[in-house]
């Protein structure tokens, strides 16, 4: 049996992470964060955050949980596709 090692390259193209950073951008554009700012809250450089919503550079988790933080959304709902927006009260 061969070991198979996921390729990340191709993983970047995967629609559900996809679906993933297109809802982490949504979430920043609705807010109006630009990627400059969205990157100054994160300690990155903005070539970060263009590169993610770029799909050239994936995010690991502990990325991913910091940026969802940063945007005020609940990480499990941009990864299950509920909406992003919590209800006013």
């Amino acid at each position: 049996m061969r070991n198979r090692t996921p390729n990340l390259a191709s993983s970047l193209q995967d629609p559900g992470y996809r679906k993933i950073i297109a809802r982490l951008r949504a979430a920043r554009d609705e807010k109006g964060i630009t990627q400059a700012e969205l990157a100054e809250m994160l300690k990155k450089p903005q070539s970060f955050v263009a590169k993610v919503e770029g799909y050239e550079r994936r995010l690991d988790v502990y990325e991913f949980c910091l940026m969802a933080r940063a945007l005020g959304v609940d990480a499990g709902e941009v990864i299950e596709g509920e909406p992003h927006r919590k209800p006013k009260r």
